[in-house]
This record gives structure tokens, C-alpha cells and sequence, in this order.
């Protein structure tokens, strides 16, 4: 069985740790997610203190 040398294994990995960086990041940034409810405004009590 031919054996790879140790060189080649460490530039494999670097290639698909880039890409699965690159993907995952790309996939982060791109999507925007909508909220799905809208903010509701709070209807404020304006209290008069008579003291």
C-alpha cells in the first residue's frame, strides 16, 4: 500500500480546514435572518404624582 508523505497530509489538511472555514463563514455572513414578530410599542402610563 502507498504511503503519502507527511508533507502531503499537512497540505491536505490546510486545504479543507480553509474551505471548511471559508463555507462556514460565507454561509454566516451571507444569510440575514427576518424576525418573525414585530416589535410592539409599549404604551407608556404617564403617572402624575399629586403629593
Amino acid at each position: 500500500m502507498p504511503h503519502m508523505a507527511p508533507m502531503n497530509w499537512v497540505t491536505l489538511f490546510i486545504t479543507f480546514s480553509l474551505t471548511f472555514i471559508v463555507f462556514n463563514s460565507m454561509n454566516y455572513f451571507t444569510l440575514s435572518y427576518q424576525p418573525k414578530f414585530k416589535k410592539i410599542k409599549e404604551a407608556k402610563i404617564k403617572l402624575n404624582w399629586k403629593w
